[in-house]
Formats: C-alpha cells, sequence, structure tokens
C-alpha cells in the first residue's frame, strides 16, 4: 500500500475530500444535525440564561428546559402538574425570563427545547372537586394583578377557566399497565386512595389550546418538543394537536418508557406502535437497555457492535441517546435502571463517540439526594467526550475490534473511540492495512492529552487501561 507518510498524495487526497463533503453537506442541508442535547433539569430559565457562555463554551448546541406553563410547588415534579397553558409562571420563572433565556441561547447558537405535557392536568383533588382549570383560586391571583398577568399571557382571557370537566376522561386509576387502552385513557395515580392526575382528552377545544400554546413556545424561539408520557396518549391525540404547520422546523421526541427492543412487551405494546403511528423521535430504551446489558456482569462489550441490527437500539435518525433521565433517580420504580458510576461515564463516551442518534447529556440540582449528576453539563471529561462529538459529526463508524471487555471503534478519519469496561488492561492488536486512519500522524486523547495513537505499520495494538474510555482525535 502507498505509505500514509506521503504528504504529495495525502494532500490532493484531502482536496477532494473536502470537494466531496462540500457537496455531500449541500446535498444533507435540510436535515438536523445530530448536537448534543444539555438537559437542563429543573433549572430555573435565568440560571440557564447566566450559563450561557459556559454551556456554547462546552459544546452544547441544544438545551432542553423543564415544562413552561402555569404550576405550583417547589418539588421537581409540580412542574409536571400543568394548571394554565395560557401563561408561563412557576418557580422556575415566567414567560418574561423564559423569552430572555431563548434570546440569549440564540444568540450563540444554542437552540432550545421545551419539555410539553399534554396528557393531564395538576391533581388537585386535595383541595377541590371540580376539574375547571385553572380554577377560582387562580383566577383570582389573575385578578389581583391584571397587569402582570396579562403581561406574561401567551394567549387566551385570562379571566376564564380555559378547561372543564368535559375535557377530561374517566376518573379511574391505570391498574393494569400491560393494556394499552387503559394505559392510554385513565389516570397516572400514586396509589393509596390518589385520584391521580386528570387526564385530557383530545377533543377539538383540548386540540386547540394546546396547540396554540405549542405556537406561542414557537413563536417565542423554540425549536423542539419533548413529549412527557407519550406513552401514556394515542397517538391520534398527539397528531392532531402536532400539525405539519407546528412540527415545521422543529425536533419532536416522545418519552415512552420500556424494558427494551424488539421483543420486549413495553416495546412491542408501546413503543413500536407510537414509531409506526407518528413521525417523532423517541428516547432510545431499547439502546439504553443495551448498555445496562453490556456493561454490567456477564455483559459483552460485543453487544454493542451493532445494536440496531438485533432491534435493540432505534433508528439513528429517531433516537434520543442517554445513560439517565430525570425519571430514573427521581422516581422509586426506575432507580434499578441508574447505572455503576464509572459504567455511566463509559456509556457516555460510548453514545457521544458513536454515529447515530442525538446524545443527551442529564445535569441537575441533587433533586434525588445522589449528589451524583449536580454540574455534571461542566465535567471535563464529559465536556471532551462532546467536544469529540462535534468534531466527529458527519463521519462514518466502523469497528475495529471487540470482545467482552472491549470495543474499539472508528469515527471516519479523525477519531478512534475505545472502552475497556473490565478491571484488567487489554492488548488488542488491530490491522491496519487498507484503513482510512492516517499513519504516521498524531491522534490525541481528548479524555487524557497525554495519550496519543500514531500508526506506523500494518498492526497497531491499542493498549486500553481498566475501565477506561479513550477518545483519540486527529
Amino acid at each position: 500500500m502507498i505509505s500514509r507518510a506521503f504528504r504529495p498524495f495525502r494532500a490532493l487526497r484531502a482536496s477532494f475530500r473536502t470537494l466531496a463533503f462540500l457537496v455531500l453537506a449541500a446535498i444533507a442541508a435540510p436535515a438536523a444535525q445530530a448536537d448534543a442535547i444539555l438537559h437542563a433539569f429543573n433549572w430555573r430559565y435565568a440560571d440557564v440564561q447566566a450559563r450561557a457562555d459556559q454551556i456554547r463554551d462546552a459544546g452544547y448546541r441544544i438545551v432542553l428546559v423543564s415544562p413552561a406553563y402555569k404550576s405550583e410547588g417547589s418539588a421537581w415534579w409540580a412542574r409536571y402538574q400543568p394548571q394554565d397553558f395560557r401563561l408561563i409562571h412557576n418557580p422556575l420563572g415566567d414567560t418574561t425570563a423564559f423569552r430572555n433565556m431563548v434570546t440569549a441561547l440564540q444568540q450563540r447558537g444554542i437552540r432550545v427545547y421545551a419539555d410539553i405535557v399534554m396528557n393531564h392536568m395538576a391533581n388537585e383533588a386535595f383541595k377541590r372537586s371540580d376539574l375547571n382549570y385553572p380554577g377560582s383560586a387562580v383566577l383570582s391571583t389573575y385578578a389581583s394583578n391584571t397587569a402582570y398577568y396579562n403581561g406574561i399571557r401567551l394567549f387566551g382571557d385570562l379571566r376564564f377557566n380555559v378547561l372543564s370537566g368535559n375535557d377530561f376522561g374517566p376518573a379511574r386509576c391505570i391498574v393494569d399497565y400491560n393494556n394499552v387502552w387503559e394505559v392510554q385513557n385513565y389516570r397516572l395515580c400514586g396509589g393509596g386512595g390518589d385520584a391521580g392526575l386528570p387526564d385530557l382528552v383530545g377533543n377539538s377545544w383540548v386540540v386547540a389550546q394546546q396547540q396554540q400554546y405549542l405556537q406561542a413556545l414557537k413563536t417565542m424561539g423554540v425549536k423542539g418538543f419533548r413529549i412527557d408520557a407519550a406513552k401514556h396518549m394515542p397517538a391520534s391525540f398527539m397528531n392532531a394537536v402536532l400539525t405539519p404547520t407546528i412540527k415545521s422546523g422543529m425536533h419532536v421526541f416522545g418519552e415512552v418508557i420500556t424494558g427494551g427492543g424488539a421483543g420486549n412487551g413495553e416495546y412491542d405494546r408501546f413503543l413500536a406502535p407510537y414509531l409506526r403511528d407518528t413521525d417523532h423521535a423517541a428516547y432510545d430504551f431499547p439502546l439504553h437497555n443495551q448498555l445496562r446489558s453490556a456493561f454490567g456482569f456477564g455483559g459483552r462489550m460485543s453487544q454493542l457492535v451493532d445494536p440496531l441490527a438485533v432491534g435493540q437500539a432505534l433508528q439513528p435518525s429517531r433516537a434520543i441517546t442517554f445513560t439517565i433521565t430525570h425519571d430514573i433517580p427521581n422516581n422509586a420504580g426506575f432507580r434499578y435502571l441508574i447505572m455503576d458510576p464509572t459504567d455511566e461515564t463509559l456509556a457516555y463516551a460510548y453514545i457521544f463517540g458513536r454515529n447515530g442518534g442525538v446524545p443527551m447529556l442529564y445535569s441537575d440540582n441533587n433533586e434525588s439526594g445522589d449528589n451524583r449528576w449536580v454540574n455534571a453539563w461542566n465535567r471535563s471529561d464529559l465536556k471532551a467526550m462532546v467536544r469529540f462529538h462535534n468534531t466527529a459529526q458527519g463521519t462514518d463508524q466502523q469497528v475495529l475490534a471487540s470482545g467482552d471487555c472491549h470495543l474499539i471503534f472508528r469515527r471516519g478519519d479523525r477519531g478512534i473511540v475505545a472502552i475497556n469496561k473490565c478491571g484488567n488492561s487489554v492488548a488488542v492488536p488491530v490491522n491496519m492495512n487498507n484503513s482510512v486512519l492516517w499513519w504516521n500522524t498524531d491522534y490525541r486523547d481528548a479524555l487524557d492529552s497525554t495519550n496519543v495513537v500514531r500508526i506506523t505499520s500494518g498492526t497497531y495494538t491499542f493498549n486500553l487501561p481498566p475501565r477506561r474510555a479513550r477518545m483519540w482525535l486527529r
């Protein structure tokens, strides 16, 4: 083969590569890039705005913020109990603060995604028996300061309720979570006599109000919607609200929690139909389950060579990839999904290193009490992974080696990812003949700048330290 040290040939080839890249980029221009999402879970809008420069410099190009409407209560879960869609007013800020945040991020090239709740309204059975929203107490509050509340209004007339009992389904709690109709038409309840979250129906009035709300967010500059509890809504309801006009230029993805991919009962009953009956993206719970299996005891890293091929990952164009979501540490029923801290970091190297899906990083304010994800967005190792992801975007992926402990793959000729999950070092010889990777050129680890790969012959041996990831960039 011709040595990669032959510089004139490399320069000529680079010129053709640049031309080819520009042509392909022009063809693919309408498609959204898989830019990294920072899930700023339960952050105040003013705090997001204050960190705008740091967020940009860390390489995030999207920020997902918690639900923005009228809600009360300091607990994180209170943000998922809407009282009124017609204005933004909750402990995270009001409409003005939200608009200022969006503007500040836009000015730095960062898109804002809004977490939206379409399935239900707040459980207020403990203080009133009717289903009029926002209710007489909130209307009185509006009336006490009409200038302020009308000033932060998104749409509608705040003198009147916007919803009534006719807009809700049966006051019955979900009991059988394997029954699709029950899951999508009854209430989410906490047990012990809890009345549950009043479940909205997709009648024309409800659909119209939700459309006005989403359009108002879009007009303010929001570029994506995360649909909370999408598993609990018929696709017909979501499709009625999210018209082609509302979705135009927007990235829409739903939360449909499953215990795996193809063959898993939850996947077959809920996520597969959701993907079939909508054009939305979704959280890649199949891949998350595969990550937990591969990194767990008895698992093999070879399980991550091509999980899509065995139905254990979503199509790249529709996948939101993650290692942790806000539901996992904050709900007792999902805490079993929390990964070992080191495994979680290695899993981040995988999702930020691979080609496929839109990776999302979770960072909270210690709502769970674990004190583990506070300021995760600003961790040096995770920021280095985001930098690798941004640099490698648009390049192909090829697995170079895999086994029980290790996985090594390249991203075009720009980068190499290697992960060793085991407690012992691994030496892996890889044939470099006919490889697109450059010879006699430094590939430096984004996670440890002192570690360099330099290919000088037909075989290169990757020496992988225990429980570590390497992400080399040319």
